[in-house]
């Protein structure tokens, strides 16, 4: 047969295939059978193999998968592509990395409608489900006229033929007692719900467990099904209910213990989104888990028998006390606002109830200010329902004063629990202010959502600068950095993304008054309707100067200006938006010019491009200084 590979004589640059416009309504699975070969042990920038989503009306492709790990025979990669009314191309693009040895090649892409994790094994490729090698027992092919086992099956179940093929396991080679085979799934890549069902015969004349499980990217299993102890001469259905929020695999195992313990077979894997039994309850969402106070304190509340330990606060923009996290100029919750005459305060922040035996990410942003002792003042509790058992999951140790800084925690438990944020000191001589904003909660643990794939047009500064890059013009530029710039009374004292993490600014002790620093996005594509850009900026200090934004269309020498702020506006990091639409490629420039003094380090962070028009308008789109009323606190 054919295959495609890439072309190596061109070092550092990328092949791109594109596949024509596509279109499904249904839910399907792209399989990919590909092979990356090399000569060479280790390489420091390796090959890569890319496979985008390109869908219409998106200025960015959506990674799916990417591959680098060399192999020296064909591999298969499984993709579900969720069901979208919108056209889309698949695009697969070859990096080369620096190594000259390597070759790159694709033997097949194949989309069909349905589920990665279904199969009938009627194909060699068996849908990518493989089975662990043991020495002993493993799961093999059936069928297909092949008489080559002892407890061989006279039909498969797709075709109900000779010919039809099925897979099975044998006792006849078990050496030991407890001998596991097991046939693994393709990894899931989408949340998926519902209906998992197969068909299975079982012959015993010993003890047989065939068993499955759900083992999730940190190797923890779930079992969701066990053989009933009964006979099964002909072919059985067995359907089991199936939530995967994360990604996961399905294994079948079986278990005999002798020689003499007959087979296992299995046949026809399906899945469908309804639940098998008549379950009404919705699955889990996450989202109702956070809240970013802006409206009210969403599914969270206090126990009113502690007194109001936490109060939903908003600070006016100003260059002495920081806002909240969300945009700079929105609420958050703040512990100990209320001098009362009681020697100290507790304050209790009880979340909505989560169910139990999820693997959970729980992430959330805190500031403290004016403690003297750090032990004790911010920690996050585990209350499980029964109200037993407390367990203390993550406490403040020492952070930056006044940054907001990132905590992620992640946690499973077998039972319904709630989170609970607890803040208290014991005398008022040693209480200072705790803040706390944007409480996440996702599925899945943080090690395997920092796994995930990146959100396409996001850009956080934390490994490059993405797609933009710098125009020299003069001596300004713009600098990646973490922690604060060097300059005091001017620039963030760290980033927005974690409060530790690199933003962008410009030094302005390395430019004069009035020059200019640009940072220019590659080309984007142009689409028909709204977009809008979401940014966070940083201008503090008193010799500020300008942040400007543009939008230069392909083609156009004229840059259109988007937004500008002119002097300093806060101490905090605000939150911009900027609704735009281009139909032709475009590119977006971000422009700082330095002020008068050094004083006006100028900073930006957490780009995001989104499709379709902003949910929120920002009120003014150009506008200079801060307001006058400073460093009031509204309760």
């Amino acid at each position: 047969g054919h295959y495609i590979s890439v072309d190596t004589s061109y070092e550092g640059e990328k092949a791109v295939l594109s596949s024509p416009d596509l279109y499904s309504e249904e839910w399907s699975c792209v399989r990919l059978i590909y092979q990356i070969a090399t000569t060479s042990d280790t390489t420091p920038d390796p090959a890569r193999l890319n496979l985008y989503l390109r869908q219409e009306g998106e200025s960015f492709d959506r990674l799916l998968w990417s591959a680098k790990e060399p192999s020296d025979s064909w591999l298969i990669a499984s993709l579900d592509l969720t069901n979208s009314t919108k056209k889309y191309k698949l695009v697969l693009e070859g990096e080369m990395g620096q190594d000259k040895s390597t070759s790159m090649a694709v033997f097949e892409i194949k989309i069909t409608s349905g589920y990665c994790i279904e199969c009938d094994f009627e194909e060699n490729h068996l849908c990518g489900y493989v089975n662990r090698w043991n020495p002993n027992v493993n799961w093999f092919v059936g069928g297909g006229n092949i008489r080559n086992s002892q407890s061989i099956l006279p039909k498969d179940h797709t075709l109900n033929s000779a010919l039809g093929h099925y897979m099975y396991v044998d006792s006849v080679y078990v050496k030991h007692f407890q001998e596991v085979a097991q046939l693994i799934s393709p990894r899931t890549t989408a949340p998926i719900s519902g209906c998992l069902s197969f068909y299975y015969q079982l012959k015993q004349e010993s003890s047989i467990v065939f068993t499955v499980y759900l083992r999730d990217m940190s190797g923890f299993y779930e079992e969701i099904w066990k053989t009933d102890s009964a006979l099964n001469a002909d072919w059985a259905l067995a359907e089991v209910d199936f939530n995967v929020p994360y990604p996961m695999e399905v294994i079948f195992e079986v278990a005999f213990n002798s020689a003499k313990g007959g087979y296992v077979a299995l046949d026809d894997i399906s899945f469908s989104p309804v639940y098998c039994s008549n379950q009404t309850e919705a699955p889990f969402n996450p989202a109702n888990a956070g809240c970013n106070f802006e409206e009210d304190l969403c599914n969270f509340y206090q126990d009113h028998k502690d007194g109001p330990g936490w109060s939903r606060v908003k600070v006016k923009r100003n260059v002495y006390r920081a806002g909240d996290h969300t945009t700079g100029f929105g609420y958050y919750l703040l512990a100990n606002t209320k001098f009362t005459s009681q020697p100290g305060y507790i304050g209790r922040l009880y979340g909505p109830t989560l169910p139990g035996n999820l693997q959970f990410c729980l992430r959330f942003y805190y500031a403290l200010y004016g403690f003297f002792k750090m032990s004790g003042t911010l920690a996050v509790y585990i209350f499980e329902e029964n109200h037993v058992v407390q367990e203390k999951i993550w406490s403040v140790l020492d952070s930056p004063k006044g940054v907001w800084t990132q905590a992620e925690i992640s946690f499973k438990k077998p039972m319904p629990c709630k989170v609970v944020f607890v803040s208290w000191c014991k005398s008022f001589w040693d209480c200072g202010l705790v803040a706390l904003d944007d409480v996440s909660l996702s599925l899945g643990s943080c090690q395997a959502a920092d796994l995930l794939l990146p959100t396409p047009g996001e850009c956080t500064f934390e490994k490059d600068e993405c797609v933009f890059t710098q125009k020299k013009r003069g001596r300004g530029s713009w600098h990646r950095k973490r922690g604060p710039t060097p300059t005091s009374y001017t620039g963030p004292k760290g980033d927005h993304t974690t409060g530790v993490g690199y933003y962008m600014y410009i030094e302005a002790s390395n430019m004069v008054y009035g020059q200019r620093a640009y940072l220019v996005s590659r080309s984007l594509r142009g689409t028909s309707g709204k977009q809008c850009l979401t940014f966070f900026y940083h201008m503090y200090g008193a010799g500020t100067g300008l942040l400007s934004v543009y939008l230069k269309k392909e083609g156009d020498d004229e840059e259109i200006p988007l937004w500008r702020r002119t002097g300093e506006q806060s101490i905090s990091w605000l939150r911009g938006l900027i609704e735009y639409e281009s139909d032709t490629n475009y590119q977006i420039i971000f422009e700082a010019i330095r002020g008068v003094s050094i004083r006006s380090d100028t900073a930006i962070d957490d780009i995001l491009f989104q499709a379709g028009p902003c949910l929120e308008v920002e009120e003014i789109q150009f506008s200079s200084g801060y307001p006058d009323s400073l460093n009031e606190i509204e309760y």
